[in-house]
């Protein structure tokens, strides 16, 4: 997506102008534009030149994100840190503009309301040139209220520019309503003066009462307090992303030569060797070669406790060093960095547009038009009512005057803005606005077993020492026989024994035996380790500890069985463990409402297990990775999904889902292929960002309603349609005052999003199905399979039965000797056995 910066826009109908121009462009795929941060994100094969000749042509300017040249042109290029990284562009520019052009009105406007209120209607003293000129009140009152046209007069460039090319906007309603003030008041001013000339002293006091200078000023004065808080308050929104940007170090001290260097941080290369000391920024991401420290990753992931590195691990920019000296390898740099493309994240979210905006761009297109269109009316309506001129052009004044597309407009990107920061700051990324949007709406969640439900690193979980052997003893000899294996269980009982401070003997002679176990020996006696049957052929193992090792396979673990000589040790129970977290996020998750389900490519027995002790709905095992794309396909049909995976063979399901959610500790590709990234890699955060999205949501529609109500109710009583019901009438001043409140009331409601608490589960609610999905009848059959021996007999007859027409998935396990068999339409019996037949295996039932 390129990005670029659009100035000149006032309110929705200004975005929507812009949006509306450039989508003509050929080559152009989608443009959204942003008024919040008057930004423009546009993706296909366009010119960057045509864009911007093209939004010139609507009326406004444009420039490459980051360029250094003037507003409309294309500029040389983008500046050092690239579009997604130019802190300048977040800053508050406009605030302090607005508060010069406030200040200097406010002025003229306290002289001139002294002498149009306080002198006129009050009787306050004046100088006695003006006690009984009423001209020359008259005169001032237009001297100083032009002042404050002059003061204001971007609102009349603006809205009449709009005008000119057919697109009025905000500005278009303000110079308008101003300006119609300003003119009648003028003409009333020559009839005064006409009068006086001609003694006329009753008709002098008529049109003295139809002034409106007080209310072309008036009117000016409050629309620019409201854009001023307004800008303020914008500029709030975007706090979380220049936060992140004021993370970024702007020196490395790199090796080069032998010698260490500070240097920009824009000159370090990937390869670069650099040095980070207590206390110190690490300035690009790199993995550790020398050194251990703790460091504080707070600033990415919102977690407050430092992680311990040491050589090996990865490291990455904007964290602190917090106690040792560290020597690392840069692995990416420049806008590759993780803290970049979390940068890059945010603000490609706040350059996109949520599905729920496109109603009020619709509206705001033919809002302004149709405001004008009303107040015309009003004003002829008034005057073939029999009221004067001047009551007629009061309503119509007011009517352009109250009604506000600016809220309309805002209504949304400032919500999404502050809950995109918030998740940011939590560590949740949402790579869109409609994926911000659209994850609250899950009614099924989707959970990968390795590595999002369980660490995805074995651990032991039981000791099971055999008679006569205490549990040290056991772990002792386990240890010294592991060290010198590669299996991935070895590390698990290696980590076991360094936590209990055993440190691991000798053995001489090792040997592993593939698929039995292994061998060596301990001070000349044999040892041996490794599977049942194994065992069974080194020495005699109780029945009791046969009974404790199928229990614990029914749980899901695997038992290594040890033994010394012709003495039975005991057994060691190894899993991959569930997250701390997981039980308490399933079910945060079934408190919303939303069904948990695990798909895993683990066997059924395994999966059955962590299933349970997770207390997932629903467990999906035995799958590939094409297969889990296939399962996320059919639960989409019973309602919305959300995948949650971290690996390779996550990505095809991820994309799949209706929201693919990546566990920040997997892959690049899973990251790549998800639509909101968990920085923490913790379960519990799934559920945080479900909350955090329904919550966005929710603002969104309190901001539209009251931006649709306020107009509902606003625009009916500046037209006087209650003045004959209730007596109500509007005065434009007051018209402008509320006018310049509602942008303001819904960007700080927006900013009531700050406070929220992602992780409090006491306020879920169930979540309200949109549509009750039609139920799709399922069909399954089971065969019973002789020949099965290993995983890989379980994916030869899952791939044959899966090839059948008409077949939807299969479940396969050696163990159990089935294949359960889903289908999306009846399949003969005979069918299904000759494709299992044809792998070599045998149906018996």
């Amino acid at each position: 997506m390129e990005q670029y910066t659009v100035t000149g826009m006032s309110c929705a109908a200004c975005s929507a102008r812009v949006e509306k121009a450039v989508s003509k462009v050929p080559g152009v795929e989608s443009c959204s534009v942003s008024l919040l941060t008057n930004s423009m994100g546009v993706e296909g094969s366009a010119d960057a030149a045509d864009i911007i000749a093209a939004v010139k042509e609507a009326g406004y300017g444009a420039s490459v994100k980051g360029s250094r040249s003037g507003e409309d042109g294309a500029g040389s290029g983008p500046a050092a840190g690239g579009a997604a990284f130019d802190e300048d562009a977040l800053a508050d520019h406009e605030t302090p503009v607005l508060k010069k052009r406030l200040f200097s009105s406010l002025g003229f406007l306290a002289v001139l309301m002294y002498f149009s209120m306080g002198h006129m209607m009050w009787g306050w003293p004046v100088p006695e040139f003006f006690a009984d000129n009423h001209v020359a009140v008259g005169l001032l009152q237009l001297l100083l209220s032009a002042a404050v046209m002059v003061i204001n007069q971007k609102f009349f460039i603006s809205g009449f520019k709009g005008l000119l090319h057919r697109a009025p906007n905000m500005d278009t309603l303000v110079a308008l309503g101003s300006a119609a003030s300003f003119g009648w008041s003028v003409y009333a001013l020559f009839e005064m003066t006409e009068a006086q000339l001609n003694g006329d002293m009753a008709g002098v006091m008529t049109y003295m009462h139809e002034f409106y200078f007080e209310s072309a000023a008036m009117i000016l004065t409050l629309i620019t307090v409201g854009k001023m808080l307004e800008a303020r308050s914008k500029g709030r929104t975007t706090d979380a992303l220049k936060g992140l940007m004021k993370l970024a170090p702007k020196t490395a001290v790199v090796e080069r030569d032998g010698v260490e260097t500070e240097v920009p941080i824009a000159q370090v290369k990937k390869g670069d060797i650099f040095v980070v000391r207590p206390g110190e920024n690490i300035p690009v991401d790199g993995v550790v070669l020398e050194g251990e420290s703790a460091v504080n990753e707070a600033a990415l992931t919102g977690e407050s406790i430092p992680a311990d590195k040491g050589p090996g691990d990865m490291v990455s920019a904007a964290t602190v060093n917090q106690s040792g000296f560290i020597r690392c390898e840069a692995s990416r740099v420049g806008e590759d960095t993780t803290l970049s493309q979390i940068i890059k994240m945010v603000s490609d979210a706040a350059a996109t547009k949520a599905p729920i905006a496109k109603v009020a761009d619709r509206v705001s297109g033919v809002f302004v038009p149709a405001v004008i269109a009303i107040a015309v009316l009003t004003v002829i309506g008034w005057l073939a009512a029999g009221e004067t001129y001047g009551f007629a052009l009061a309503r119509g004044i007011s009517v352009l005057v109250i009604s506000c597309p600016c809220a309309l407009g805002l209504a949304t990107p400032v919500a999404i803005m502050v809950g995109n920061g918030l998740g940011a700051k939590n560590g949740i990324l949402f790579k869109t606005a409609v994926s911000l949007e659209e994850t609250g709406k899950t009614e099924i969640v989707v959970l990968d077993k390795t590595g999002t439900i369980t660490s995805g690193e074995p651990r032991v979980t039981d000791l099971i020492p055999g008679e006569g052997v205490q549990e040290g003893e056991l772990l002792s000899m386990a240890c010294a026989l592991e060290k010198k294996s590669e299996h991935p269980l070895a590390k698990a009982v290696l980590l076991k024994a360094e936590e209990e401070g055993l440190a691991p003997g000798t053995v001489t002679e090792f040997k592993a035996l593939p698929g039995n176990g292994l061998t060596a020996l301990a001070e000349g006696t044999p040892v041996y380790g490794g599977n049942l049957r194994f065992m069974e052929t080194k020495v005699s193992v109780p029945e009791a500890a046969r009974d404790q090792a199928l229990a614990l396979a029914e749980n899901g673990k695997t038992p290594l069985f040890f033994g010394s000589g012709e003495r039975f040790l005991g057994i060691i129970a190894v899993a991959d463990v569930i997250k701390e977290d997981s039980p308490r996020a399933v079910k945060e998750l079934q408190n919303m409402g939303i069904r948990v389900v695990m798909l895993t490519g683990d066997n059924e027995r395994t999966a059955r297990a962590v299933g349970r002790e997770a207390g997932v709905d629903e467990v999906i095992a035995g799958v590939l990775p094409d297969g889990k794309e296939s399962a996320v396909r059919a639960l989409k049909e019973q309602g919305r999904v959300a995948m949650a995976g971290d690996g390779i063979n996550d990505a095809p399901a991820l994309t799949r889902a209706d929201t693919g959610i990546a566990i920040g500790a997997g892959t690049d590709i899973a990251i790549d292929a998800a639509d909101v990234v968990l920085m923490k890699s913790r379960l519990s955060d799934v559920p945080a960002a479900i909350r955090l999205s329904r919550a966005a949501l929710r603002n969104i529609h309190e901001n539209l309603f009251w931006a649709f109500f306020y107009n509902v109710v606003g625009i009916p009583l500046a037209m006087g349609l209650f003045i004959p019901v209730l007596g109500w009438k509007l005065n434009p001043m007051f018209g402008a005052a509320a006018m310049s409140l509602s942008s303001f009331c819904v960007v700080s409601n927006a900013l009531r999003l700050n406070f929220f608490d992602l992780h409090r589960a006491d306020r879920d609610r169930k979540i309200k199905a949109e549509k009750k999905k039609k139920e799709k009848k399922i069909m399954e059959k089971t065969l019973k399979i002789e020949g099965m021996m290993c995983g890989h007999c379980e994916a030869r007859v899952k791939k044959a039965l899966e090839a059948v027409p008409g077949v939807e998935s299969a479940a396969v396990s050696h163990e159990a000797g089935t294949a359960v068999v889903t289908l999306k339409e009846d399949v003969a019996y005979d069918v299904l056995k000759k494709a299992v037949e044809d792998q070599d295996y045998k149906v018996i039932d």
